[in-house]
C-alpha cells in the first residue's frame, strides 16, 4: 500500500511532514538513528529500510531536513522503523 505524504482533515489536505517530526520528538513511533556519509541519499536508505525509494519524504519528516536525495556528510537522520506506525499516526490525525 503506498502513503500520501499528504492527508486530509476536515476537506483540508495538510503535509505529514509536521506529523512525522513531532512523533520522532515526542518517541511516539520507534526510529533509528543514522549519521549520514558521503554520498548517502535519503532513497536509497529508504528502499533500504521500507523497499521503496519514493518514501524518502518519511526520512526526511523525521529528520527535519528539506532536501531529498544526496546530502552532506555527518547529518542526524532518524529513520522511522515502521511503515504501519506512519499509517497510524496518518489515521490518527485524519
Amino acid at each position: 500500500m503506498a502513503i500520501s505524504r499528504y492527508y486530509t482533515v476536515n476537506g483540508q489536505q495538510l503535509s505529514m511532514s509536521s506529523l512525522i517530526y513531532q512523533a520522532v520528538e515526542n518517541n511516539q513511533i520507534d526510529y533509528d538513528i543514522k549519521i549520514s556519509t558521503l554520498g548517502d541519499r535519503l532513497d536509497h536508505l529508504a528502499y533500504s529500510e521500507y523497499k521503496n525509494a519514493n518514501y524518502w519524504w518519511i526520512i526526511a519528516s523525521a529528520s527535519g531536513i528539506g532536501w531529498w536525495l544526496q546530502m552532506p556528510s555527518n547529518i542526524v537522520l532518524y529513520i522511522p522503523k515502521s511503515v504501519d506506525q506512519i499509517i497510524r499516526l496518518r489515521d490518527s490525525a485524519s
